[in-house]
């Protein structure tokens, strides 16, 4: 059972200029006690610091469904949970997923429809920079004035600097996945003055260099790969935001970074403390803490981190129509996500595959293709993620998962230094190989699904990572890296349309999301991305 518990603590946080009174949608600070003394308590920096990390897996002081709960107010609790609206964000807009529920904006996010006050789309933004001010606030009460001013001891402060490093770490993931998301965004660290001025908008190009510097300046100081606690950052967690920060650069600032995306994956890979797990489905079960492939996990528990976003979300949603509950370790589906066919098309054979990977869709009852996407018993069910452990054992609660969500894992580390030599990043063509070989033997079971070097294209990594990767919330950078998320060149089942199967070509204006029309009626500074009107 997965018993690793996330502790959070209630801090004061001031959002500034991301919090608008003016929207239903509104971070607020959530808080029972004071900067003045919250620090007074034993372990205090380390509690905030699990606050810092559980804003990944938990909403707010419930986590469970309803409004009025959630560090995100003016939706579903569940619903604004960090991993469910990464994953949605990343994935159904793609060829890989698709979701049946009506629910108010959510049908839009299967076409790439969405508008400026979609409640996902603005879940999502006001999610990721609440956990930026979180990170900022603990920054600044952690600065040696304040370590200063309480006479904290030397092991004290030695402490202290590695908990500083890791909010540095967490504040950098988030604005990496705001200028993935959301190209310009706004920009607050822990010096800027409080409530004096809206935030400024910074470019992508600017957010990038940003984020670039504090990783480099921060990789040092985390515990190397395997030495901090499970769940934590470690050096090797930096280098993989490096490598998917380099990899997309051009998509970022225009200009190639690959050489430096390959040595990132590189350092990952020679930590030598990573392993392609022997069976592929373990990595995604009730117990998959004791992966060997895992490098940075976004942990739940059935019984201490609930929420009904995360994994919970990913498995019960994903059973419905013929499945038996139970054999996922739940206590009934939910009847919402399915694979679009050419998700299932990447696999020589389909579902049906020699690929391994295939197995894990579920197509009983279930037709191939999607004509209607609040049908569930159309497109096959991909119940990847299960709340049963390896050795065939319920997960801690029926209700909510201990499964844990592997955001960073070594085959994407892989992966990601196989296309960076093909994109002209230096290495090893034949190193290259090998490592995509390895993954696909563990695939196949055997090297029948090996490729030559001449089948080592770009291409084919793109496919290759859709099979690998599917339903870990890649796909959409994925895509856009590559030129196809938006555009006619490649379609898929209702891509700019959620009424037509056969997919249509979407502006490329569609690559970013939209700034919230909320936090654009609160800060001045903000300029929308092009093609959402003024």
């Amino acid at each position: 059972m997965n018993s690793r518990a996330i502790k959070t603590v209630a801090a004061a946080v001031l959002l500034l200029g991301v919090a608008p009174a003016c929207t239903d949608l509104t971070t607020y600070p959530r808080s029972e006690v004071s900067g003045g003394n919250i620090f007074n308590e034993p372990g205090a920096y380390k509690s905030f610091l699990a606050k810092l990390y559980a804003g990944l897996a938990v909403t707010g002081m419930n986590g469970e469904g309803g409004a009025g709960n959630g560090d995100v107010a003016g939706i579903d609790e569940g619903f604004s949970q960090y991993v469910r609206q990464w994953w949605q964000l990343q994935e159904l807009p793609t060829d890989e997923a698709v979701i049946a529920w009506g629910d108010k904006d959510l049908p839009e996010m299967n076409s790439q429809e969405w508008g400026t006050a979609n409640q996902f789309v603005q879940a999502m933004y006001y999610r990721i920079f609440f956990q930026v001010a979180l990170a900022n606030e603990f920054l600044r009460e952690t600065s040696d004035a304040k370590l200063s001013e309480r006479g904290e001891s030397a092991a004290v402060r030695a402490e202290v600097a590695q908990y500083r490093a890791e909010a540095r770490f967490l504040r950098a993931l988030s604005y990496w996945h705001a200028i993935d998301l959301f190209g310009n965004v706004p920009f607050v660290v822990e010096t800027d003055n409080l409530g004096a001025n809206a935030p400024p908008q910074r470019s992508r190009a600017e957010v990038f260099t940003f984020v670039e510097s504090e990783l480099n300046a921060v990789r040092t100081l985390l515990p190397a790969a395997g030495a901090n606690q499970y769940g934590r950052a470690s050096q090797a967690a930096a280098d993989m935001v490096l490598a998917k920060l380099y990899l997309n650069a051009q998509v970022y600032t225009g200009a190639a970074r690959y050489a430096d995306a390959r040595q990132a994956a590189e350092r990952v890979i020679a930590t030598g403390k990573f392993q392609l797990d022997d069976r592929y489905q373990d990595i995604f079960l009730a117990d998959n803490h004791t992966s060997p492939e895992i490098i940075f996990p976004v942990p739940f528990d059935g019984i201490n981190t609930r929420t009904y976003g995360g994994t919970t979300f990913l498995i019960h949603a994903s059973v419905g129509n013929q499945m038996n509950a139970s054999d996922y370790g739940i206590d009934g589906g939910w009847w919402g996500l399915r694979a679009k066919p050419q998700l299932v098309s990447k696999f020589p054979g389909g579902a049906a595959s020699a690929d391994r990977r295939a197995n894990i869709f579920y197509t009983n009852g279930q037709t191939l293709n999607v004509s209607s996407v609040s049908a569930f018993e159309q497109g096959y069910t991909a119940p990847k993620f299960r709340n049963v452990t390896s050795t065939g054992q319920a997960g801690s609660n029926a209700g909510f998962t201990d499964t844990d969500f592997p955001m960073f894992r070594l085959a994407d580390a892989y992966l990601m230094y196989a296309e960076a030599v093909l994109r002209g990043g230096g290495g090893n063509p034949a190193t290259a190989l090998e490592y995509v070989n390895l993954i696909r033997r563990r695939a196949y079971g055997n090297n029948t699904g090996d490729i030559t070097a001449a089948q080592l294209t770009l291409d084919f990594i793109l496919d290759e990572r859709a099979r690998e990767l599917f339903w870990e919330a890649h796909r959409r950078t994925d895509l856009v890296r590559y030129g196809r998320f938006t555009g006619g060149s490649y379609l898929w089942a209702f891509k700019g349309n959620r009424t037509l199967a056969a997919g249509t070509a979407t502006p490329e204006t569609r690559n970013l999301y939209p700034i919230p029309a909320s936090d654009r009626a609160a800060n001045p500074n903000l300029k929308q991305n092009p093609g959402y009107g003024d």
